[in-house]
């Protein structure tokens, strides 16, 4: 069944309804509600339990909780090892003010570049407490995080992104026409047009500067910060119960050695979720034998830490609801039926660029909305003429900022666990800043498309 401009409406209510009540798990199980309603109507209410049930027996979202809740657990056990405070110390001592400790986090977030999951949960870990210490407002912080998260991932051809990516790419017959001798050669060819992860990198590196002006609620965090001296507002304040001073005793090796197993493992292995059962079974062999803590505390840590994160797991679930329920509307294909009509050769990129965009921030599922419109915008682009190396760039571009900008993507919702703040004052507060991102893009995309052959 088709139903035309109601597939909209689910999307447009969840964001009103964000922006009103800045409450985001309850905004999507509303935007859930209405979507089941339009399709099932009196009759909505079995298939919704339906709905949500297979959201969260999908393995793939499976896999995304139990990333996400162990890394509570292990965040758990490094807090509770001081480790954390002896990073903090040492950060302590090489970021002696705010510009040295955002361009620290910005940093790290390059070097740990395998992975946005693991980039934005390791790093917030390893800064909170120093940015904390430089009184900047955690909503710097998260920003700083979000936009070194799945930019850096998607410029390098070594990430699980550009891995996903590449094999999405190159079952096209246009791409495959390209005549690349490998789906890496494909991928870096396609990385200097990936303009949305340019220039976010671009502007994040001039506001960790303090060359970029702060805008919107950003501005407020700050005067925050300098009328309180509260680094997160009243809000953020029941995720930070537990202190984040470590203490005198705390070692470093305590934090780094786990967190270099979990890099290491990722590395190898190729996946994050063995990786951080690793770094949680070294975490007993280093801390128990040594009296850090009991066997019986290190259990004890690993389920509350997961349950830390009940109110992020939460939000993700909803939004893997929602994803299911606009898949079931036929979302993407709507929107680009409805597009078409306006597409030429010059302007493909740059429409593609906006429509993956919507498509990403209205589900909220970055890799699962490419899979379904790549098969679809690639041959299109190939029959009406356009550059095909371009539009793949656009692709990228518009997953990148359309996961940046959503309040309950998993991108948004990790880097506000990683500064411990509310996830929409995260996401509306870094919002000036990925917008100009967007519109910066739209202009390098059109340029492209007149200026570059197909």
């Amino acid at each position: 069944m088709e139903y035309g401009a109601l597939t909209l409406l689910p999307i447009l209510f969840i964001i009103v309804m964000a922006v009103l009540t800045r409450k985001s798990f309850e905004s999507l199980l509303a935007g859930s509600v209405i979507a089941c309603i339009i399709m099932h109507g009196t009759g909505f209410f079995l298939p919704w339990t339906d709905t949500l049930l297979e959201a969260l027996s999908d393995p793939e979202n499976q896999w995304v909780i139990l990333v996400c809740g162990l890394f509570g657990s292990l965040i758990a056990l490094l807090r509770e090892s001081k480790g954390t405070g002896g990073f903090a110390r040492l950060g302590e001592r090489l970021c002696r003010n705010e510009r040295s400790a955002l361009l620290g986090t910005f940093v790290l977030g390059i070097v740990i570049f395998v992975d946005d999951y693991l980039n934005m949960l390791t790093v917030g870990t390893c800064m909170r407490e120093v940015c904390d210490r430089r009184k900047i407002p955690r909503e710097s912080l998260a920003y700083v995080l979000d936009s070194t998260g799945t930019p850096v991932c998607v410029l390098l051809p070594f990430s699980t992104w550009s891995a996903f990516y590449i094999s999405l790419f190159m079952k096209e017959e246009a791409v495959q026409a390209l005549g690349f001798s490998s789906g890496l050669e494909m991928y870096i060819r396609t990385i200097p047009f990936i303009f949305y992860a340019i220039v976010t990198l671009l502007i994040v590196f001039l506001f960790s500067m303090g060359w970029v002006p702060k805008l919107g609620l950003m501005k407020k965090a700050y005067a925050r910060v300098r009328e309180t001296g509260r680094t997160y507002s009243e809000e953020s304040a029941r995720l930070n119960l537990e202190p984040e001073d470590a203490g005198a005793e705390g070692k470093i090796l305590d934090f780094l050695l786990p967190v270099a197993l979990l890099i290491a493992a990722t590395i190898l292995i190729g996946d994050i979720l063995p990786a951080v059962i690793l770094a949680l079974a070294l975490c007993l062999v280093l801390y128990v034998p040594r009296g850090k803590m009991s066997f019986s505390q290190w259990s004890g840590l690993l389920i509350s830490g997961f349950c830390e994160m009940m109110p992020t797991l939460a939000i993700l679930a909803g939004a893997f609801t929602v994803a299911r329920c606009c898949n079931a509307m036929r979302l993407p294909e709507y929107v680009i039926a409805a597009v078409q009509p306006f597409v030429t050769p010059q302007t493909y990129p740059l429409i593609i660029f906006l429509v993956v965009s919507v498509l990403t921030f209205s589900t909220s599922s970055t890799w699962g909305i490419s899979t379904i419109v790549v098969p679809i915008i690639i041959p299109l682009g190939a029959a009406v003429g356009a550059n095909i190396i371009l539009t793949m760039a656009a692709i990228l571009s518009g997953s990148t900022f359309g996961s940046h900008a959503c309040f309950y993507s998993d991108a948004t919702v990790l880097a506000s666990v990683g500064a411990r703040i509310e996830n929409t004052e995260h996401a509306f507060s870094q919002m000036p800043y990925a917008v100009i991102g967007a519109a910066v893009t739209c202009v390098c995309l059109l340029a492209a498309g007149y200026v570059l052959p197909a």
